[in-house]
C-alpha cells in the first residue's frame, strides 16, 4: 500500500475556483494571471484548506480537480505526481476524521503563498488504514486570473530526533590549512530565476562547508520542515554544520514556476551509505528586491519497498 499517497494529495487543496491556465509541470510559464489581487489573509487560506477536505469527504472529485492548478506538483514518499495522477488517486482515499494544528502562512508575493501546518488523519486507502501521523505539511497556492489554486503539497512524518553523530576524526574542514589558519573561501555564485541551479549552489556551499554562503541564500523568514523538526534560518544553518554533502548523490530534478518571481525545485537525495534513507527534497525560491533567496525547504523520506 502506498503509505500516505492519497492523504498527501488531499491536504493541499485550496480555492473553490474552477478555471486554470494550460501549462505543464516541467515547462511552465506560470505567471499567466492578468488580474492582480491582494495577498490573502492566513485565516482565508485556512478556510480554503479545510473546505477542500469536505470536498473529498463528499467524493466530489470533479470539484477537487477544479481546485488544482494545471501545473500542480505533489511530492510524496513514492515520487512526484502531477494533477492528473492525484485526481485519479484520491478516488481510493476515504477520510473520516482530520485534525489540524500549528497553522502558519508565509507570503511569497501577492500571487503566491505558502502554508505550513501539522495534521493527523483517520482514513483508508484502497480499503486499508492510512498511518494517522502526525505529519508536518507544506502547501503552496497561486493566484491565476484572479482565482486561488493549489500548486504544491508535500508532507513528512514526525519522527524522533536521532542521536547526534560521533565526533569526526577525519581531515579538517576545507576552510583550514594544515597549520590551522583559515583560508579564504571562494565567493559562491549568486542565485537566480533557475531553481535547479540555485539548489546546486546550496549544495556546493555544503561541500565547501561555507555556512556563511549558505545563510546568505536564505530569506530571514526561511522555514525548513523535516521529519525530525521544524527549523528557522538560524536552526537550518546550524543543522548543516558538520554535514558531509560529498556522501550524497542528487538526481531526478524537476522545477516549475509559481509566478515570475517564485519557482520550485524538487529532487531525490540518495546517500552512498545504503543503510540510510533516500529522501525527496523540495525548495521554493523567490525574488526579494532583486535577490533570489530560499523561502521553504521540505524533506520527505522515501517509502521503503513493501515486503512481499
Amino acid at each position: 500500500m502506498k503509505k500516505i499517497l492519497a492523504l498527501v494529495s488531499f491536504l493541499l487543496l485550496v480555492a473553490a475556483c474552477t478555471n486554470q491556465p494550460s501549462t505543464n509541470m516541467g515547462n511552465s510559464n506560470a505567471n499567466t494571471s492578468t488580474m492582480k489581487m491582494a495577498a490573502p489573509s492566513e485565516a482565508d487560506m485556512i478556510v480554503k484548506e479545510k473546505a477542500a477536505w469536505d470536498t473529498l469527504k463528499k467524493k466530489d472529485y470533479a470539484a477537487f480537480g477544479d481546485m488544482l492548478a494545471s501545473d500542480y506538483i505533489e511530492v510524496t514518499d513514492q515520487g512526484v505526481m502531477d494533477k492528473a495522477g492525484i485526481v485519479a488517486d484520491v478516488k481510493d482515499f476515504i477520510p473520516t476524521d482530520v485534525t489540524f494544528s500549528d497553522w502558519k502562512m508565509l507570503p511569497v508575493d501577492n500571487d503566491a503563498v505558502i502554508l505550513t501546518y501539522n495534521v493527523t488523519v483517520k482514513a483508508t486507502y484502497k480499503g486499508k488504514d492510512v498511518p494517522p501521523g502526525p505529519y508536518r505539511a507544506a502547501a503552496a497556492w497561486v493566484s491565476r486570473d484572479g482565482k486561488w489554486l493549489a500548486f504544491y503539497y508535500q508532507q513528512t512524518p514526525v519522527k524522533p530526533m536521532p542521536p547526534p553523530p560521533p565526533p569526526s576524526s577525519s581531515s579538517p574542514s576545507p576552510s583550514k590549512t594544515e597549520k590551522g589558519a583559515a583560508t579564504p573561501l571562494a565567493k559562491p555564485a549568486e542565485a537566480g530565476p533557475d531553481p535547479i541551479a540555485d539548489e546546486k549552489i546550496v549544495w556546493d556551499a555544503f561541500k565547501s562547508r561555507n555556512y556563511d554562503a549558505f545563510a546568505a541564500l536564505l530569506d530571514p523568514a526561511f522555514v525548513e520542515l523535516e521529519s525530525t523538526g521544524v527549523y528557522d534560518k538560524a536552526g537550518a544553518v546550524k543543522g548543516v554544520e558538520g554535514f558531509d554533502a560529498t556522501k550524497f548523490e542528487l538526481s531526478e530534478w524537476k522545477s516549475a514556476k509559481l509566478d515570475s518571481d517564485a519557482a520550485l525545485v524538487t529532487y531525490l537525495v540518495k546517500p552512498m551509505d545504503p543503510k540510510l534513507d533516500q529522501e525527496r527534497h523540495t525548495t521554493i525560491w523567490a525574488n526579494r528586491n532583486g535577490k533570489w533567496v530560499a523561502l521553504l525547504h521540505v524533506g520527505t523520506p522515501v517509502a521503503k519497498p513493501a515486503a512481499k
